[in-house]
């Protein structure tokens, strides 16, 4: 057979169907440990929430990338064909409408990673969490809640 018709193997990058890093301690060490056109993904949303969010502390919780700002704001996770976004129940019902291309779960949204991330849509989630976190500290704080 001539030489140049002979197949030569195609690697691709592939995650495992579930969820990365589950030892990691730093969303560094976690974003890292993807696939590199995840990566890129992970650190545009990483940078998108802390521009909404500048005062949010980073953490790894419940095994993901965390950010708290007068209590959790939002989680993400990696997946084999998704990135999953949670901003608990109530930042996900406040723009269902919004939401609504994307399959869903309870306090969370599955975005493909085959599309582009709605970076818009997650910023305004983001800063709503931090309004409504800001107010729920206020009111208990002030006996009200």
């Amino acid at each position: 057979m001539d030489d140049q018709f002979q197949r030569k193997p195609v690697y691709i990058e592939v995650m495992p169907d579930t969820k990365l890093n589950r030892r990691t301690k730093e969303v560094t060490d976690y974003i890292a440990n993807c696939p590199l056109a995840t990566q890129e993904v992970l650190e545009q949303l990483r940078s998108t929430i802390k521009k909404a969010a500048p005062e949010a502390e980073e953490l790894i919780s419940y095994k993901m990338p965390a950010y708290k700002c007068y209590g959790v704001l939002d989680y993400f996770a990696a997946y084999k064909d998704h990135i999953g976004f949670y901003a608990t129940p109530t930042g996900h019902k406040e723009f269902e409408r919004d939401l609504k291309p994307y399959k869903q779960g309870k306090g969370s949204v599955q975005f493909p990673l085959n599309q582009p991330l709605p970076w818009p849509l997650i910023t305004r989630i983001v800063k709503f969490r931090v309004k409504e976190n800001m107010i729920n500290f206020q009111n208990k704080k002030n006996g009200q809640g």
